[in-house]
Parts: structure tokens; sequence; C-alpha cells
């Protein structure tokens, strides 16, 4: 999907929760610090591509939503309807009433953690598909229940949030005509004959349906957020002849280049170096070797992108990082806050998780007397889902 759709996450809080006990219902209920639907927010909250979230209570439940989310800056809550169908089609109502969405993630309250990498599937997997939705294969064995196996194999279990492109899932919602509520919107897309795909899911999305699942082991729960990494960057590049600098991924106008094998972009090579650090796999020259014909030249972004797939595949994620360049020349101030996007656009992370500066040495040293640029870069890194 492009970059630039609009995403809205729908969670589903209207429920009475009555097999999980208890005197309220439980995504109003604390669990590790935070009522269950807080959590809820807070995972798809964290998540850059999602633009909005909304919210659908059950009627008189304002008292306890309010009190759930705490200080949480939302839109007013939306009030579902009798069945998890119609409150679904109550909130996907009140996201096309206020301006619609392109995609939608309709997701169930009582799931309090969502990984980031299942949003990235659902959101990937619809440049195909109307719809996706997140599944899990069956562990245990299965048979009827006149004894008969079962191959579950043929069987995957169905979690939230499910993704769907807007307008389509709420004209399936609008035409349903089956004679009984979907047991998903999966179901409702099917129905409507559009194709949904499935995507990995994750343990980390248990619901909490019964009083024990509040007593949930932590290897079946939020991801530890104690796991912090901090790397460091450091590279120096000389001036050659040339007419142009390459700092931060973006193309500066100068009366010399930068001498490198590569673009010489010293900023992205510096945070590339920071990154690969955090993670403990070595420095930008175990992965791309400068005497290797295939990098001559080579843009530095391509660099940077390769520590962000590393990143991904190690279940971590880019919380903040900040590149310090220093030189006398060119002047870094006019073009900071395009190196900050284009930072951002690199890592896909928010452009406020970005800090670009620059200093000078006061005219001492090589940067002083204008000979090349240097600059330095931190990365911090933790585990995705905290």
């Amino acid at each position: 999907m492009s970059d630039r759709a609009h995403i809205v996450a729908l969670i589903v809080a209207a429920g009475k929760g009555e097999r999980a006990g208890g005197d309220i219902p439980k995504q109003y209920r604390v669990f590790r610090g935070r009522t269950v639907l807080a959590h809820a927010i807070d995972a798809l909250a964290a998540h850059p591509a999602i633009d909005d979230i909304r919210v659908v209570i059950g009627d008189g439940q304002d008292q306890a939503y309010r009190q759930a989310i705490g200080p949480r800056d939302l839109p007013p809550p939306i009030i579902g309807g009798a069945s998890r169908q119609d409150s679904v089609r109550n909130g996907l109502e009140a996201i096309a009433a206020s301006g619609g969405a392109d995609i939608v993630l309709i997701h169930d309250a009582a799931r309090p953690f969502t990984p980031e990498p299942v949003i990235d599937r659902l959101v990937d997997a619809l440049g195909g598909d109307i719809g996706a939705i997140p599944a899990l294969p069956v562990i245990d064995s299965l048979a009827r229940i006149d004894g008969a196996s079962v191959d579950r194999s043929e069987f995957v279990t169905i979690q939230t949030p499910q993704a769907f492109r807007f307008e389509t899932i709420l004209a399936a919602h609008r035409n349903w005509a089956g004679d009984r509520p979907a047991t998903d919107d999966a179901a409702i897309a099917r129905a409507a004959g559009h194709s949904v795909a499935l995507v990995e899911g994750d343990p980390v999305l248990k619901k909490i349906t019964f009083a024990e699942d509040f007593a949930m082991p932590s290897d079946l729960s939020a991801p530890s957020t104690a796991t912090v990494r901090t790397g460091l960057g450091y590279d120096v590049h000389a001036f050659a002849e040339g007419d142009h600098v390459w700092l931060c991924g973006v193309e500066i106008p100068h009366d010399r280049a930068l001498a490198g094998h590569s673009d010489a972009d010293v900023g992205l090579h510096a945070l590339t170096d920071a990154i690969l650090g955090a993670l403990g796999e070595g420095d930008i020259g175990d992965h791309f070797p400068p005497g290797d014909p295939q990098w001559k030249g080579a843009p530095s972004h391509r660099f940077l992108a390769h520590a962000r797939d590393l990143t991904a595949k190690r279940n971590a994620a880019i919380h903040h990082v900040d590149v310090t360049l220093i030189c006398e020349a060119p002047r870094i101030g006019p073009h900071r806050a395009a190196m900050r996007a284009r930072i951002a656009e690199i890592l896909a992370i928010p452009e406020k998780s970005v800090s670009v500066k620059a200093t000078t040495t006061e005219k001492l040293g090589f940067t002083g007397r204008g000979e090349g640029i240097a600059a330095q870069a931190v990365a911090t890194l933790g585990d995705r889902g905290g």
C-alpha cells in the first residue's frame, strides 16, 4: 500500500466480558499496570502507520471508558449495538461520517498487546487483497465430538486486528444479508465476494476471555521493555573535486564533493554504524566492503535500509536516532528539516524520532581547516511491541 494511505484503528470495546468475571467488563479492568483497553490503545498508537484510533463502547459505559483511558487524547467514543457486528458497523459509519479512511484495522479490546510486525504484515498484504487477517496454526490435536480425528493442518486460529480497505468493508457490512451475526469481519468480507489474505499472527495477540487469563505468563503477554540497546557511529570523509555533497540522504550543492567508494554520505554512514552497533552486527564495512565493486557510487540509503531490515529481523524497533554533522561548510541549517524527513522515511519511523544537529570545531582540526566532514550518531533500539 501507499505510504500516504490513511489508516484508522477501530477498537471494539462494547462487550460485557462476563466470562472473565469481576464487577466490571474485562476491557476496563487493570492488567499489568494499565487497563486492558489502555494497553490495546497504546499498542496500536505506537505504530507509525496508524493515523487515528476510534473506540466503540457499550451504552452506559462512558464513565468506565473515561477512567480506563485516562489522559489519552482520543475522539469521542462510539456507542455500539446489540452484537459485535452491530458495534463494528456503528464504528465504521462513524469513521465514514468523520471523513473516512483508506484502511481500517478492526481490533478486539480484549487483546491488549499487538506486535508491530503483525500490523506491518497486515498492511502489506492489502496490496493484493481486500482484507488481511492474522492467523496461527493449530497446535493441539483436534477431534469431532464423536471422537473422530480431524487433520489440524487444515485449520488455523484467527486473531485481530483484521485489516480491510475501508470503503469495501463498510459496503460489506451495509449489505450483510446473513440470518445471524457473523463470527468476524473477515466472514462479512468473504460473504460479499472479497478475498481475505492470511498473514502470520503472534501468540502475544492472545485474547483475554476468562478470569485466569489475567494471570497469563509473561511470555504470552507484552514483550519486555527492559531491553534497550544503544549504538554509536562515527565516520569521516575528505573533500574532493565536485559540485555537491550527500548528507543524511539529501543532495546539497557545494563547491566540492566528498570522496568515498559509495556516495560518501558521512551522516548516513555514521547512523548505519550506530544501528549495527546496537544490534551487535559489526560495522558498515563488514556488510558493504569498500573493495567490493558493486558498492562503487552506491547510494548510502541502501546501507541504512539494510540496517533497518536487520533490526526488524531481530524483532527490535528503532526508537530514536541522533546525528551530529561536524563541518565548517556547507551550512546544515537550511537542509536539516529535509534531512530529518529523509532519515525518517528510510527508517520508517516518525520524524519526531529523528534528530539532526550540526556543529563546528572552531577552526580546529581537519574539519576546522575545511578538509572534510565528520559525523557521529547515536541509535536507541528496543524490543518491538514494548
